[in-house]
């Protein structure tokens, strides 16, 4: 009778063995998901520079640093597809800035505001950012219930043996684009 017992309960952490390996294994594969998700908004970002730079350059000829650099940025991003995510967050953090950046020069040229292809472009970078946003919420949170079954008990057991590691936040790294923005109203009377 004993020999049944014991045997039920190796049967029983077999089984639960095998259900904390699985869970890792979707947790991790979300987290890939996640990363996916992110890269194709990036490359999707990527692709709408070029044309938005040929649109803005006619009307910016006083701005070519600053075109320069979208485009010296954006060389580098469509570089770095394969790196860390602390690498790839860095980078595409300078480039968001350097893009927020044309976007405010632009709004000193009426004639650019008024084209129908920078509104467009415009509006699909817009809607790309926020894409990307919703990507890096995603893989966040993929990442951080990876990151808690490998670090709990006793889930981590079973990530040390089959070498499941903790993986890294897609995070914004300049300070500046986590600050609250300040909001002044001139006075018009």
């Amino acid at each position: 009778m004993s020999t049944w017992v014991i045997l039920a309960i190796l049967v029983a952490v077999g089984l639960y063995a095998v259900s904390l390996y699985n869970k890792l294994v979707k947790s991790r594969q979300m987290v890939g998901e996640g990363w996916s998700g992110i890269d194709v908004q990036l490359k999707r970002r990527a692709d709408l520079i070029p044309n938005l730079l040929e649109t803005v350059k006619g009307y910016m000829k006083h701005e070519r640093e600053l075109l320069e650099e979208v485009t010296r940025l954006r060389a580098k991003a469509v570089g770095a597809s394969n790196a860390a995510p602390h690498q790839r967050a860095t980078i595409e953090g300078a480039l968001s800035g350097a893009l927020g950046r044309l976007m405010a020069v632009a709004e000193n040229y009426p004639d650019l505001k008024a084209n129908e292809n920078f509104k467009e472009f415009q509006d699909a970078l817009e809607e790309t950012e926020n894409e990307i946003s919703l990507s890096r919420r995603y893989y966040n949170g993929a990442v951080r219930n990876l990151n808690v079954s490998v670090e709990s008990f006793p889930s981590n057991l079973v990530a040390s043996q089959f070498g499941f590691q903790q993986a890294e936040y897609f995070e914004v790294e300049d300070d500046a684009d986590r600050a609250v923005p300040k909001v002044t109203f001139d006075d018009q009377s």
